[in-house]
C-alpha cells in the first residue's frame, strides 16, 4: 500500500480534495513495536525492535524501559559531545520527552526524535511515537519507533525515501478518516502475539483514538506512516537465504539483515502465531451468536472441528446445564459432569453408542480429566497410551472406548468464568495428525477462555430468564375457565426482547350477586420496577373489587393509591363488571385501549365506546362509567396495547384487525384466543408484552334465580329454610337441600340478629355452583371466631366454612352481603 500522496496543511487534519501533492514518500516504513508494563518494564519487544536496536527479545523483555529507549535527551551510549542530538530534544514543539510517558505522567500521545548508540557501535537516528494505554490490562505504554536515516535518500529496495527532505519529524494525525488507519488496525494485533485478541484490540482502539502516526517533511507536508512489520513471504525468505549463502561462499561479509539466521525461524513462529490468531478470531465470530445455552454449546463444539481437532466433547457441571445459580467451589470426585455435545470427523454413529450426549458421570481423581477440572489449567497428553486408554475405559460400564482414544493426541481445556470451572472440553486428534504441542495448549486455553465466557453469558441469561419467568408467573393470576355465568380464556406473551418481566396483567374477581369483575392493566415501562408496580396495582384492584366498588369509583381509588405510592410509573386500566342476571356490563376506562364486544346474534364485532380517561397515576382526573346490555353468547375481548400497536403503523389498523379476528368463529375459547394472537402476531416486530382476556358471557336464565324478602322476625329463619328446600327440589337438586338449608339458616339468623330497619334479602342462583346470598343493612362484616365450649355464639361461620365450597362477605352501599357456594353435580 502507498499512502504517500496525503497532505496535511492544518496540523493534523487530512488533506482536502484539490490540495497540491507533497513530495512523494513511497513504500513502507519499518517500525519497531515496544510495550511497557505498569512497572516500567518491557513486556513486548517485536522483531522490528530487535532489528532497529540490535537487541534480542530475550535480553530486552523484563528490563527497565529507560535502559533501552531514547528518553529526555540523554541516550544510553550517546557521546557527550554529540551536539546534533540536542537539536532533537524538543523538535519543533512535538511534545515532552519519552521519559514523561514512561513515568505515566502523560494521558496523551507524545512523539520525538533522538540519536541512540546501539551495540556494534552503530548510531541510530530514531523517530518515536508513544501512546499511553489505559484499561484493565498490565500494559501502560505502546512505543513505535523507526530509523530516520532509512527515510533519507533513495533506496534500492523500494523503501521510504525523500531525497530532497531537509527535516523529518514524527507527529500525529488527529483524525483517522484516511487510508492507513485501517492498515494499522488490521496489522498491529499480528505483532502482539503474547497478548489475547481482546487485549490487542483494546490497544489498537486507543491508538486510533489518540492519533495516527505521521511523518512531517516540511511545515506543510505531513504523510501517514505506512508500517512495514509483516512476516516476510516464503519467496522472500528463500531469496534472503540464497543471498546469505552466496555471500558466505564468496567470502564476503553478510549484510546486517541476513546475519542472524535465527530470524527465519522467528518469522516462521510469527506466521504460526498469526495463523492461530486468525483461527481464534474465526472461532470468536462463530460462537456466541445467541444467548440460548443449547445453541451456544453446539457452536463451541463445531467451531474447533476439524480445523483444530478431529473430536471435541463438551462436558458441563450439573448446575450449568440446569440453568441454576453459579456453581460454587472446586469440583471433586462427586461432581456430576453432563456430556452436552460431541463433534467428530469419524464415520457417523461410531461415537454415539459409546459416549452418548446427555450422559452424566463423575471422574475419579487419578484421571487427567480430574486434573483439568480441579486445576483449571489445560492438560496435554501427546499420545494416549494403552494403559491410559484402559484407565479411561474403566469409567464406561459395558462400553469399550479404547479403540476410539488409544494412540490419539489429547488436549483437555477447562471452560472457566470468573475463575470457576463450568466445564471442560476433550479434544482428540487422529494418530496420523501432528500431536498437540505447547502452542496448541496456549491456543486451546485461549479458545476455552472465550468459550467459557460465552457459555457463562448464556448460562446467566438462562438463569435470569428462569428467575424472571418464575417472578412473572407468580404475579399473574390463575383464573378458572368457568365463573358465574361466563367462560374465560387468557393469554400472556412476554416482549420479544425483554424476557418474562413486564407490567401487563389481567384478572377476574368473583363479586356478590353472581357477578364477575374483569380487569386488564398495563404499567408503562418494562423490567422489575414495572413488574413490582404491576403487582401492587393488581393487589389493590383485587382488594377494592372485593369491596364491590363501582368501576369509576374503583379507578378513582386506584389513582389515589398510585399517588400515595409516590412512584413515577403510569398505568392504564380497563375495569368491567359483568352481571349475568341483569345481562349487562358496567365498564370504566383509565387510558386503556377499548374492549371489543362480539355479538352472538349476528357475529358482528365492535369497539365499545367508552370515555377514555387519564392513566392511573396522573392524579386529579375524573373517571366515568357506562352500562352496556349484552346477550347470552356474546364475547368480551380485553387486551393490552402490545397486541395492537406496531411501530410506524397507526393503532387504528391494529384495532381493526383485533375486531376482525375476534369475530372469527372458533370451536372453543382457547381457539378464539389463538386466532387473535395469530392474526396480530403475524405482523412481526412486536416488542411489548401482551395480555389478553376473553370472556364468553353465558348469562343466567331468569328461572335459575330465586329471591325472598324476610321481615325482621327470628321466625323468618325457619321460613327461609323451608323456601330453600322447596326451591331446590323444584330445580332437581334434592341431594343438596340438607346442606343448603343448614347454611341458609345460619346466614339468615345472623342477618336477622344484626339488621336494623330494612328487610333481609335471601337469593339463590343456580349456575355452575349453587350460590346463596343474604343481604342486610349492617355494615359490620362477619369474622370467624374461636368459640369456647360454653359459648352460645360464634359457631355459625364455622359451620358455613366447613360445609360451603367457598364463602365470603363484602360491603354494599346499603349494608353488606354474605354469600356461600355449594358444588353442583356436573350435567
Amino acid at each position: 500500500m502507498d499512502h504517500g500522496t496525503e497532505r496535511d496543511t492544518s496540523h493534523g487534519r487530512p488533506a482536502g480534495r484539490g490540495a497540491p501533492p507533497p513530495d512523494p514518500v513511497t513504500g513502507r516504513v519499518p517500525l519497531a513495536v515496544v510495550v511497557v508494563d505498569r512497572d516500567g518494564l518491557v513486556s513486548h519487544w517485536s522483531s522490528g525492535a530487535r532489528r532497529l536496536f540490535r537487541l534480542p527479545r530475550q535480553e530486552a523483555v523484563g528490563r527497565p524501559a529507560p535502559d533501552l529507549l531514547p528518553v529526555s535527551g540523554v541516550l544510553p551510549g550517546a557521546a557527550d559531545d554529540d551536539a546534533s542530538y540536542d537539536a532533537y530534544a524538543d523538535y519543533d514543539g512535538l511534545g515532552p520527552g519519552l521519559e514523561s510517558s514512561l513515568d505515566g505522567r502523560l494521558s496523551y500521545p507524545a512523539a520525538g526524535r533522538a540519536r541512540l548508540t546501539v551495540p556494534a557501535a552503530r548510531r541510530v537516528d530514531v523517530l518515536w511515537w508513544a501512546y499511553p494505554l489505559v484499561g484493565p490490562g498490565p500494559e501502560r505504554l505502546l512505543v513505535l519507533a523507526a530509523d530516520a536515516e532509512g527515510l533519507r535518500g533513495d533506496r534500492a529496495d523500494g523503501g521510504a525515501g525523500a531525497a530532497s527532505a531537509e527535516r523529518i519529524a514524527p507527529g500525529f494525525a488527529l483524525h483517522t478518516d484516511f487510508p492507513g488507519a485501517e492498515e494499522l488496525a488490521r496489522r498491529l494485533p499480528e505483532i502482539l502475539p503474547s497478548m489475547s485478541v481482546g487485549e490487542s484490540a483494546r490497544i489498537v482502539a486507543q491508538v486510533l483514538e489518540l492519533g495516527y502516526p505521521v511523518l512531517e517533511f516540511s511545515q506543510s507536508d505531513r504523510v501517514p506512516v505506512t508500517p512495514d512489520w509483516g512476516v516476510p513471504r516464503r519467496a522472500e525468505r528463500k531469496a534472503r537465504r540464497e543471498r546469505a549463502a552466496r555471500a558466505l561462499a564468496a567470502g564476503e561479509p553478510v549484510p546486517d539483515d541476513l546475519r542472524d539466521e535465527a530470524e527465519d525461524a522467528e518469522d516462521l513462529e510469527y506466521a504460526a502465531v498469526r495463523e492461530r490468531l486468525e483461527f481464534l478470531n474465526e472461532v470468536s465470530g462463530r460462537i456466541g451468536t445467541s444467548l440460548d445455552l443449547a445453541r451456544t454449546i453446539g457452536e463451541v463444539s463445531r467451531a474447533v472441528v476439524p480445523r483444530f481437532t478431529d473430536v471435541a466433547g463438551t462436558y458441563l457441571r450439573e448446575q450449568v446445564v440446569a440453568g441454576e445459580g453459579f456453581p460454587d467451589g472446586v469440583p471433586d470426585t462427586t461432581t456430576m459432569w453432563h456430556r452436552v455435545a460431541l463433534e467428530h470427523t469419524d464415520e457417523p454413529g461410531r461415537w454415539d453408542d459409546v459416549v452418548p450426549v446427555g450422559e452424566a458421570m463423575p471422574f475419579p481423581a487419578h484421571t487427567p480429566f480430574f486434573q483439568c477440572m480441579t486445576s483449571g489449567e489445560p492438560v496435554l497428553v501427546p499420545r494416549v497410551t494403552e494403559e491410559m486408554g484402559h484407565a479411561v475405559a474403566s469409567q464406561f460400564e459395558k462400553r469399550d472406548i479404547r479403540p476410539l482414544i488409544t494412540g490419539r493426541s489429547m488436549l483437555l481445556v477447562p471452560l472457566k468464568a470468573r475463575q470457576v470451572v463450568l466445564g471442560f472440553m476433550i479434544l482428540l486428534r487422529h494418530p496420523e495428525r501432528p500431536v498437540f504441542n505447547d502452542m496448541d495448549r496456549v491456543t486451546g486455553a485461549e479458545l476455552a477462555a472465550r468459550a467459557g465466557l460465552v457459555l457463562d453469558n448464556a448460562r446467566m441469561y438462562t438463569y435470569q430468564e428462569n428467575a424472571a419467568e418464575t417472578l412473572q408467573d407468580s404475579m399473574l393470576p390463575h383464573i378458572p375457565d368457568r365463573m358465574a355465568g361466563c367462560d374465560i380464556a387468557t393469554r400472556y406473551l412476554p416482549g420479544t426482547l425483554l424476557g418474562r418481566v413486564g407490567g401487563d396483567w389481567f384478572d377476574a374477581v368473583k363479586l356478590p350477586g353472581a357477578r364477575t369483575a374483569l380487569v386488564v392493566g398495563d404499567v408503562m415501562g418494562h423490567g422489575l420496577n414495572s413488574a413490582a408496580m404491576m403487582g401492587q396495582l393488581r393487589t389493590a384492584v383485587q382488594t377494592m373489587a372485593g369491596l364491590d366498588l363501582p368501576p369509576a369509583q374503583l379507578l378513582r381509588k386506584l389513582d389515589d393509591l398510585a399517588q400515595r405510592l409516590g412512584d413515577t410509573h403510569l398505568a392504564t386500566c380497563l375495569y368491567a363488571v359483568y352481571d349475568p342476571v341483569a345481562g349487562e356490563l358496567h365498564l370504566a376506562n383509565a387510558g386503556h385501549i377499548p374492549p371489543v364486544l362480539v355479538r352472538a346474534a349476528d357475529g358482528g364485532s365492535e369497539l365499545i365506546d367508552l370515555p377514555t380517561g387519564a392513566p392511573i397515576g396522573v392524579g386529579g382526573v375524573p373517571f366515568e362509567s357506562v352500562r352496556v346490555p349484552v346477550e347470552p353468547g356474546d364475547r368480551l375481548v380485553m387486551c393490552t396495547d402490545g397486541l395492537v400497536e406496531m411501530r410506524g403503523e397507526d393503532i387504528g389498523v391494529g384495532l381493526a384487525t383485533l375486531c376482525e379476528s375476534a369475530a372469527h368463529p372458533a370451536a372453543s375459547m382457547d381457539d378464539a384466543c389463538d386466532t387473535v394472537i395469530r392474526a396480530l402476531g403475524a405482523r412481526g416486530g412486536r416488542k411489548d408484552d401482551v395480555a389478553l382476556l376473553m370472556t364468553r358471557l353465558r348469562g343466567v336464565e331468569p328461572d335459575a334465580v330465586a329471591e325472598w324478602r324476610l321481615a325482621l322476625d327470628p321466625a323468618e329463619a325457619g321460613r327461609a329454610r323451608a323456601a330453600v328446600r322447596e326451591q331446590l327440589h323444584d330445580w332437581g337438586l334434592g341431594k343438596q337441600a340438607a346442606a343448603a338449608e343448614l347454611l341458609v339458616g345460619e346466614l339468615v339468623t345472623n342477618a336477622l340478629r344484626h339488621s336494623r330497619t330494612r328487610p333481609v334479602v335471601l337469593r339463590l342462583v343456580r349456575a355452575d355452583t349453587l350460590l346463596c346470598e343474604v343481604d342486610d343493612d349492617d355494615h359490620e362484616l362477619p369474622a370467624l371466631k374461636a368459640a369456647g365450649p360454653l359459648d352460645e355464639a360464634g359457631r355459625g361461620l364455622r359451620v358455613v366454612s366447613t360445609l360451603a365450597r367457598e364463602w365470603g362477605a363484602s360491603r354494599t352501599r346499603t349494608g353488606k352481603t354474605v354469600w356461600c357456594e355449594l358444588a353442583l353435580p356436573r350435567r
